[in-house]
């Protein structure tokens, strides 16, 4: 069983939700990610309330939290930054010289993504399986994940306010120079080690598919956030040091990942 019937209701609930994007195509990526992740959870939570136990539940709580927390976060900078709306003009294209079809297309393959990205939790519920050690362990990646990611938006938006023109380097920022990316990470490692001992056969495919399209997004993103920061910042050798002494967020992510996992194996 590979995508048992309920993954259309999913499909459904991610589609009307990330359709926001036609309003502006860079929300398809953005607000329409974040609030359709809240979505699904909820769905599943309706879904499955029955057969839920502790861990499948708080997997799922822990995906309307990320969702609703990320898209209120990205929705709260889009109407009062004006910083922000600002630098984006001069270094996104708002989109209007993209065909409808086109559009289209980016709407689909987002919605999907987000679907694929869930699956590894969605197994565990569709497979009737309930709460053990990797449930528990891929729930607190999870949490702390959402905790990380969290902490790094409040300490850029804090620094932001008392500086605008200078580059984060303190607190997370001082290890990583991306630790909202790491916690985006995190997360997404979570949920595949929530869900890794239960998938069958085929299943691995679409929940692999998932993990593997948001690690190709974050570390797009990074490279992206990269390229922006050396040219507004590439002058001072302050942030020359800084590149230097803290990586972007790959080495961090990985140990993690890698230390669960070898974790698991030797219980």
């Amino acid at each position: 069983m590979v995508f048992p019937k309920t993954v259309w209701l999913v499909i459904a609930a991610a589609l009307p939700i990330s359709s926001i994007g036609f309003k502006k195509y860079v929300w398809f990526i953005s607000l329409g990610y974040g609030f359709s992740i809240a979505g699904i959870g909820i769905l599943l939570l309706a879904l499955y309330g029955g057969r839920l136990t502790a861990g499948t539940a708080i997997c799922c709580v822990l995906f309307v939290l990320y969702g609703f927390r990320l898209g209120g976060y990205l929705l709260y900078r889009e109407v009062k930054s004006s910083a922000y709306n600002s630098k984006m003009k001069t270094e996104i294209k708002d989109g209007k010289s993209m065909t409808f079809g086109v559009k289209c297309a980016i709407w689909v393959t987002c919605a999907l993504l987000y679907v694929l990205q869930v699956t590894p939790v969605f197994y565990r519920l569709a497979n009737g399986a309930g709460t053990d050690a990797w449930c528990i362990v891929g729930a607190v990646i999870m949490l702390f994940g959402v905790c990380f990611e969290s902490a790094a938006d409040i300490q850029k938006q804090k620094l932001k306010k008392i500086n605008p023109k200078r580059f984060c380097d303190t607190g997370l920022f001082r290890i990583v120079r991306c630790p909202n990316y790491l916690g985006e990470m995190l997360f997404w490692t979570g949920v595949l080690v929530s869900g890794a001992n239960v998938l069958r056969g085929w299943q691995w495919l679409p929940a692999l598919l998932g993990y593997i399209g948001i690690v190709f997004v974050m570390f797009s993103g990074v490279r992206r956030l990269d390229l922006r920061q050396n040219k507004s910042y590439g002058a001072d050798p302050g942030y020359q040091a800084y590149v230097k002494s803290a990586p972007s967020f790959c080495r961090s992510s990985c140990s993690i990942a890698w230390q669960s996992a070898d974790s698991l194996r030797h219980k």
